[in-house]
């Protein structure tokens, strides 16, 4: 972010240097264009504006000067952004030139210490990662448990060799782990981040994902997030009169409705001619051959500097004026920039627009700025086409104007006018800014965001809090929060200011009592990390959005942080796990919604994978206590879980999200993937069904070829040291097959099953996921390949089935099928 050059006096000459050796003392200059790369206080400055939004997240350029001020300590410290004569690395000069004297440098300026806070803040391990890893540890710990207890009792209660009983301890610590678990998970979050991706949400940390469904806090930006960032002016106010301007962002399309008075319509036209002079913005119409900055163009139009300004010139354009050409019949001959102090902004102009205003002197001035200061220097009132003395009444009438158009959520600019001559290029500009005549005011609005009142509601029916954090003032963020009922009652606006005489603990107990509708104004990139972490510290999961650099701690200390793609920064998109490319916030709410559907979606398939651990298990548990064959090898056991489960669980994995789930409150963080009603199911429900159905089916071959339990018990060691004969080990193939082919069926009439814990399948339809009939479909061709394809008939020992066998299996899934809707009832009951 910082620039490898800076222009430096070296013993008096100037000298291009590296960066990276300035020293404190060094004397800069700086000119429009150039980054900034040390902290510096000016000693020389003309018409010097600086975009400073990498590290303010302010978008709007701000003036700064070489004049002494007087600094003031909040909470003990300077707040050094606020100081008008202090410039800082990371900035970069918007307009004008500049001398100053380096202050700081490296990690001791502004831009360092933000870069010290991101580097110091460790990123936490997602709530995904967590529960993986808890899962992985209870598998591993009953897996093993188990493997040793079988190899125990093979050896010591059944008599098997030290191998044999090695090899079926490893077959049940097979049986138990889930292998197709992770894979699965890992392709579920990848179709979860296209679809993602799809609604213009970019996912960098794929675990993120299944976070969001856990998310309790949104800490959100206002300016492009909840607004589009696009200031247009919405009315005009002169004397008496209130006009209405249509149209929204920066396409000139609309039009000021001036009514029939003639006089009204030249004052307008007065109003909107001075403020598109007094500006140094300007539109580019983009053609399809030029490159728009965004990757979601919102207009053919594009502002170039003040988008204030900007948004002056677009509505002088829907009155019919043409600023280049106003600009042209009236050059400007003078300018005194805006400044924090003034605030306001002055142009001197050779006046040739006598069809809007008479002039006998040759020059006119027009200052634009802060309604009230711009009133506390007029002395007369332009009204009806002639100009007379300001009466103490209209000034209030002014006044209540301003605030009544501020309070609604406008930002309100006063514009005012001088007649003169020579003097007007002559005067300093206090004398200057003397004795105007009042013209009106330009109310303009940063729009919400049409589709965000509507995430705002979703955000609040599904539990999940909203809070503001801006850099904006607390009454302006205040109309757009009521704007898109964020705010209902009344609002809560905490400065920054005030945010720095709280404790840690005061702060948490605030944010505790009221969740909904904060409002954190004016805030430091400290004081927006502070606020995440105690939101933390409550348990909460927080998603904060960010696009500064002054944004990059926050974004690295919340579960998940949100970077804007359009706006945003290198250094926020890196530090963030998802990136917005609409810089929208009900982007957001849609990626919370895939989020509660990923969480979702891995109880289904966890819930399918594990049910068919127990039919793989219990073959193991019968050839110990019952003392038989086992009715599945090891090979098959793996089929199951690498082959045939894998693609019904991702089509699990693609689910849509269940209706009425964003009606639900968020689930706690704490509560477990694996939790005690899933393993009951699994486990407890369909499992046990699936393993019988395979026991049966296993000693059914054998029954049909006249072994009854007694002659296998006979004939099982033969079989384990596959020393018996050919006949025998046919029908043992046959039979291992048969019950292969059973949890399979089972497991397609599970997929079914799974789609939802509580949602009868015929209120969900059997064929609203096509995935899933594509995932029986594979399984089963891989199945009858297995049988029938004589490579793999041999690798896996399998036998081909006959009719009647092929017959039984087709009744397996709706048998499942069929008790799980019975428990479903159940349950709902």
């Amino acid at each position: 972010m910082l620039p490898a050059q800076v222009k430096v006096y070296r013993n008096g000459n100037l000298q291009v240097i590296p960066a990276r050796e300035l020293v404190r003392g060094d004397v800069i200059q700086l000119e429009e264009g150039d980054r900034i790369s040390a902290d510096a206080r000016l000693v020389a400055a003309e018409t010097f504006y600086v975009d400073a939004s990498v590290l303010t997240g302010e978008s709007l350029p701000v003036a700064r000067h070489a004049e002494p001020v007087k600094t003031t300590l909040h909470n003990g410290r300077i707040q050094a952004a606020e100081i008008s004569n202090l410039i800082f690395a990371g900035s970069a000069v918007a307009a004008g030139r500049g001398v100053a004297v380096v202050c700081a440098t490296g990690t001791r300026t502004e831009f360092g210490h933000v870069a010290h806070l991101t580097a110091t803040v460790k990123r936490k391990p997602s709530t995904l990662e967590v529960q993986i890893a808890k899962i992985v540890r209870f598998i591993t710990a009953l897996a093993i448990i188990m493997g040793v207890l079988v190899f125990l009792l093979t050896y010591l209660l059944v008599g098997m060799e030290a191998t044999e009983s090695f090899v079926f301890a490893i077959g049940i610590i097979v049986a138990f782990v889930p292998e197709g678990l992770l894979p699965t998970v890992t392709l579920a979050l990848a179709i979860s981040v296209q679809r993602m991706a799809r609604r213009n949400a970019l996912v960098r940390r794929l675990s993120a994902v299944e976070t969001l469904s856990a998310t309790s806090v949104i800490c959100t930006d206002k300016t492009g997030t909840l607004t589009k960032n696009e200031m247009t002016v919405r009315a005009l106010w002169i004397p008496n009169t209130e006009i209405e301007v249509t149209g929204a962002g920066y396409d000139p399309s609309g039009e000021v409705r001036y009514g029939i008075n003639p006089k009204t319509s030249l004052q307008i036209k007065l109003l909107l001619a001075g403020a598109a002079l007094c500006s140094n913005a300007r539109l580019i119409h983009l053609t399809s051959s030029e490159p728009k900055r965004s990757l979601i163009p919102t207009s053919s139009w594009q502002e170039i500097g003040d988008p204030t300004e900007a948004a002056l010139l677009v509505a002088a354009l829907k009155a019919g004026l043409q600023p280049e050409q106003l600009q042209q019949r009236s050059p400007r001959l003078r300018e005194v920039p805006f400044d924090s102090k003034r605030r306001m902004m002055t142009v001197v102009l050779d006046w040739q627009l006598a069809e809007l205003w008479s002039n006998e002197l040759p020059y006119l001035s027009f200052t634009k700025g802060a309604p009230l200061e711009i009133l506390h220097h007029c002395r007369f009132i332009f009204q009806d086409g002639r100009v007379r003395d300001l009466t103490e009444i209209e000034k209030a009438e002014i006044a209540e104007a301003n605030d009544r158009l501020a309070s609604e959520g406008f930002r309100v600019l006063g514009v005012a006018a001088r007649k003169g001559g020579q003097e007007l290029l002559e005067q300093e500009h206090y004398d200057l800014e003397q004795n105007l005549t009042f013209i009106g005011l330009a109310a303009m609005l940063d729009p919400p965001r049409p589709e965000v009142a509507g995430a705002i509601a979703r955000c609040q029916e599904a539990g999940i809090a909203v809070t503001m954090i801006t850099g904006d003032y607390g009454l302006t963020a205040e109309a757009i929060a009521r704007r898109i009922g964020l705010v209902t009652d009344k609002a809560r606006i905490i400065t920054g200011e005030a945010l720095g005489h709280l404790s840690d603990a005061q702060l948490r107990q605030f944010i505790h009592h009221r969740r909904n509708g904060l409002i954190f104004a004016r805030v430091m990139p400290e004081q927006k990390l502070r606020i995440v972490q105690a939101y933390e510290s409550l348990g909460h999961v927080v998603a904060v959005t960010g696009d500064g650099v002054n944004d990059a701690p926050a974004l690295q200390a919340a579960n998940i942080g949100i970077a804007m793609g359009i706006s945003g920064t290198d250094v926020a998109r890196e530090a963030a796990d998802i990136v917005l490319l609409d810089d929208n916030f009900a982007t957001i709410v849609s990626a919370i919604e895939q989020g509660r559907a990923v969480y979702q979606n891995i109880r289904k398939f966890m819930t399918y994978i594990f049910a068919s651990n127990m039919p793989e298990i219990v073959p193991f548990l019968a050839m110990v206590i019952l003392k038989i064959p086992p009715a599945l090898i090891v090979l098959q056991i793996l089929v199951i879980d690498l082959g045939t489960d894998m693609i019904p669980a991702l089509a699990l994995g693609a689910e849509k999200l269940e209706v009425g789930t964003m009606r639900q409150p968020p689930r706690q963080k704490s509560q477990p993937l694996l939790d005690r009603s899933l393993l009951a199911r699994a486990y407890g429900f369909l499992g046990p069904l699936e393993a019988l159905a395979g026991m049966t089916a296993f000693l059914a071959v054998w029954w049909s070829y006249g072994y009854g339990l007694a002659e296998l018990q006979t004939i099982s060691p033969a079989i384990l040291a596959h020393s018996a004969d050919t006949t025998t080990m046919y029908i043992y193939q046959q039979a291992t097959t048969f019950n292969l082919a059973t949890i399979v069926a089972c497991q397609t009439g599970n997929v079914f099953a799974c789609r939802s814990e509580r949602v009868s399948i015929f209120r969900l339809g059997f064929f609203s996921n096509n995935l899933i009939w594509l995932g029986i479909a594979i399984e089963w061709i891989l199945i009858l390949l297995i049988i029938y394809l004589s490579p793999l008939e041999t690798i896996f020992s399998t036998a081909p089935l006959t009719i009647w066998q092929w017959l039984i299996l087709s009744i397996w899934p709706p048998l499942l099928l069929i008790a799980e809707e019975l428990r479903k009832r159940l349950v709902r009951w």
